[in-house]
């Protein structure tokens, strides 16, 4: 039986288990990358190591999400970043180098290579052909210090990507297909893999955007071949050496196999509140809107910015909207100023920011109240653009600059007539000069580690103990993200390596009492619906939790890296065996886990006893053998350090 691309560098990367979907694999990292929201616990987490140098073969530390500079946290926390790459063999991208997925591509990504990163959206790097996965600061940290990244094996599903788009219809518009189709749950469990004879059509840039959100499907990763397409993008990059042929065997075997006609698509958009709430621009009509945003890791590439140029070319943004464009890396912005397509841009009236994540993370450009925002990002969740009331719709570039031009929600397909052909270049503008590399081995002893004082120690944590009691501190529904339980914004983001701090914003979306009700109670369980914990891999939606004292959630089902993230933390993740269960439960409901200690380390049987209500259910740890290890010693941190010892 022949091997999928995913199945290919998975067999080449395992260090453990076997290739059976469902088992627990442990595999070796070549790459890894980190973003400053998530990269100063993750640092802080690997000094805990005493691992001197990285052992990757290329580790990379992105500033790009707190950039607004308000006060000095985050400059500290990009000053302390720069020391700890510096000194432990880690490359430096500076502040306003561009957004991490974005430059990775650029200058890092290596065909059939794996790669994991402290942000939800590396599977980015699957545009390029690589194994690129989201994962937790903490198993970033322990792949750096040389060790294992585990997951469990996926089902491999294929999507044929078939026929050629219509004109003004983009990939954006490809992901968004898949998610009306699938869900935020659909992926759950599963490797995408694309293929079909659309592909040649495909350039890497438009191959990133989909792999990019198909974090939003709730997938371990996607992933396109490496073929003449991306040898193409590699030696225009001037690393064509990078490039490695990876492509399915012709008798792989799938798991599930998707059929797309590309040439029947037409312009779609995310509704409020979630990724896969997708209508036709057609079907939503044409309803006036106040904000258009247009960058993000998902849809700041040249090819990107030059289509948008050239549809705002000799027009003005409509009086009524804000529009503020974001170029994904400072390769994108310079070849724009230089080929004058920037100045096309400035022109027509757009706002232009610097090459960051700016709103996509809350970090700026809020719209206004109960405004209506197109942006060509991955996430609507509600709240997450920095207004509460705010209507937030995912869209294509085409679609958004249409729509910024006439001021009302716009298909381009009906207003925009002809499409200009906008290639690649053979030749991107290569300049390396904000990205530092690290001290050599010789000097890095005594290079200083640079700390302000809104840096903060990682949370302690204990070995399980032998019984559990404690209420029920918090329930919600479906679909929790980690924005709902640790909220990014430009007010909260910079205290990302103050956990002290930031529990004062835990779960504030659903009940801004939580923080207070766990202080006074001193520890709690957490009660979830379906797909807990979706969205992004930061690791402080389960840091911040531990430190208020969440001993377990119990919940219908789990996001994966979240899910990966409570154990790493040492926090119980359940879910019921009998989900109406859940509806028996009422918030503040005390209740107990009897020889949990003996349960979890044996295998046995998990009943949760009731006792306000004096009744019990039963529920089943989401956790590997390994993972349960960890959750004895109190979560990963501990357990790696009992390994070292042992």
């Amino acid at each position: 039986m022949g091997l999928t691309c995913a199945q290919k560098i998975i067999k080449a990367h395992l260090l453990s288990g076997e290739m059976t979907v469902g088992s627990d694999i442990g595999l070796k990292i070549d790459q890894t990358l980190t973003q400053d929201a998530t990269g100063t616990m993750a640092y802080l987490e690997f000094e805990a190591m005493n691992v001197p140098r990285v052992k990757t073969e290329r580790s990379v530390a992105y500033i790009d999400h707190n950039t607004l500079q308000s006060g000095f946290e985050n400059a500290d926390d990009h000053r302390f970043i720069q020391s700890i790459a510096k000194k432990h063999g880690i490359y430096f991208s500076r502040p306003g180098n561009g957004i991490c997925h974005q430059v990775h591509l650029e200058r890092f990504g290596i065909p059939g290579k794996t790669l994991i990163g402290s942000d939800s959206h590396t599977p980015s790097g699957g545009g390029i052909g690589m194994l690129a996965m989201g994962a937790g600061g903490l198993d970033v940290a322990v792949a750096m210090g040389g060790g294992p990244y585990y997951i469990t094996m996926p089902k491999m599903v294929r999507i044929n990507l078939n026929g050629r788009l219509p004109a003004w219809v983009s990939a954006k518009d490809v992901i968004l297909e898949v998610l009306r189709r699938l869900s935020v749950k659909g992926g759950v469990g599963k490797i995408i893999e694309y293929g079909g004879d659309g592909l040649p059509f495909l350039t890497v840039p438009e191959r990133a955007t989909i792999t990019n959100m198909g974090t939003e499907l709730g997938a371990t990763t996607s992933i396109f071949p490496s073929d003449d397409v991306t040898r193409s993008f590699l030696r225009a990059q001037g690393r064509e050496q990078d490039w490695v042929e990876l492509l399915p065997d012709a008798d792989a075997v799938y798991d599930e196999v998707i059929d797309i006609d590309l040439s029947k698509l037409t312009s779609l958009a995310a509704c409020p509140h979630s990724p896969d709430a997708v209508k036709s621009v057609d079907e939503i009509g044409e309803i006036k809107i106040n904000q258009v945003c247009i960058g993000s890791c998902t849809n700041s590439s040249y090819l990107d910015l030059m289509r948008v140029a050239s549809i705002l070319k000799g027009k003005t943004v409509h009086p009524d909207v804000s529009l503020a464009i974001a170029p994904g890396s400072k390769q994108v912005y310079n070849m724009l100023a230089q080929n004058g397509a920037l100045a096309d841009l400035i022109a027509a009236g757009a706002r232009i920011l610097e090459c960051a994540c700016g709103p996509c993370i809350g970090m700026g450009q809020s719209p206004n109240s109960g405004g209506i925002s197109l942006r060509t990002f991955n996430r609507n969740f509600e709240g997450r653009s920095g207004t509460a009331d705010a209507q937030v719709y995912l869209v294509s570039p085409e679609t958004a600059a249409a729509s910024a031009i006439t001021g009302v929600f716009t298909n381009p397909q009906k207003v925009l007539g002809e499409m200009p052909e906008i290639r690649l270049p053979d030749s991107f503008l290569i300049n390396f000069n904000m990205v530092i590399p690290p001290a050599p081995d010789s000097e890095a002893a005594s290079i200083e580690i640079l700390r302000g004082p809104n840096i903060k120690p990682f949370p302690t944590t204990e070995p399980l103990e032998a019984e559990i009691t404690a209420k029920a501190l918090l329930k919600v529904g479906d679909n929790i993200t980690t924005d709902h339980i640790m909220p990014a914004g430009s007010k909260i983001l910079p205290y990302r390596s103050n956990i002290p701090y930031l529990s004062n914003f835990c779960f504030a979306v659903c009940d801004k009492e939580f923080p207070e009700r766990c202080r006074k109670e001193g520890k709690g369980i957490v009660i979830g619906g379906q797909n807990y914990g979706q969205g992004s891999s930061r690791e402080h939606a389960a840091l911040v939790p531990l430190y208020l004292g969440v001993k377990a959630v119990i919940a219908k089902s789990f996001a994966r890296i979240h899910c990966a993230n409570l154990a790493n933390a040492g926090i119980l993740p359940f879910v019921f065996k009998n989900e109406a269960d859940y509806d028996a439960i009422d918030q503040m409901d005390e209740l107990q886990l009897p020889d949990i200690r003996d349960a979890i380390a044996n295998h046995g049987k998990v009943l949760v006893k009731n006792l306000t209500k004096g009744t019990e259910f039963e529920v089943e740890p989401v956790l590997t053998d390994r993972q349960r290890a960890m959750v004895l010693a109190g979560g990963l941190l501990n357990y790696t350090r009992e390994q070292s010892q042992q």
